[in-house]
């Protein structure tokens, strides 16, 4: 008579390496970068841009937990003097060095700017910018647990 289990393989559980800290780093650099396409396009089309943010609050009757939606305010990455536009990266709070002293991207009309953001989303995707990303936001030591004996 078999069992069921017996007709499972059964294995040593294998060795999960954890994923490189540059992979985090590029998405959250391409969802700030597709907001800035977003508001963009809104400029370009003559509308309002508006960004939502999702945020877990409590309600004090029912003390459960509810997800609402909030407006967040997103600043421009991209300025323009005399009708010229030029784009900056930026991580956190501080502007992307992309080559020894130059952190501005020199777009041209406003039209452009659809296409070089497109272009630096590109980038990011491929890795071409890890090492300033890493350099801006170094990767943080493993958080070590605390093991009682």
């Amino acid at each position: 008579m078999t069992t069921l289990l017996s007709s499972l393989k059964v294995i040593d559980r294998p060795k999960i390496e954890p994923k490189p800290p540059i992979l985090g780093k590029r998405m959250k650099l391409i969802e700030k970068l597709d907001e800035q396409l977003a508001m963009a396009q809104c400029m370009l089309q003559n509308q309002a841009f508006e960004a939502f943010k999702d945020k877990s609050i409590k309600d004090p009757e029912t003390g459960e937990r509810k997800i609402v939606r909030k407006r967040k305010a997103v600043r421009p990455w991209y300025y323009d003097s005399d009708n010229h536009y030029y784009f900056e990266i930026k991580v956190g709070l501080k502007t992307m060095e992309l080559a020894k002293g130059k952190t501005a991207i020199d777009v041209g009309p406003k039209d452009k700017l659809l296409e070089v953001i497109g272009i630096i989303i590109q980038a990011v995707e491929r890795g071409e910018l890890d090492q300033q990303i890493l350099q801006m936001s170094p990767p943080k030591p493993p958080k070590l647990r605390n093991v009682k004996k």
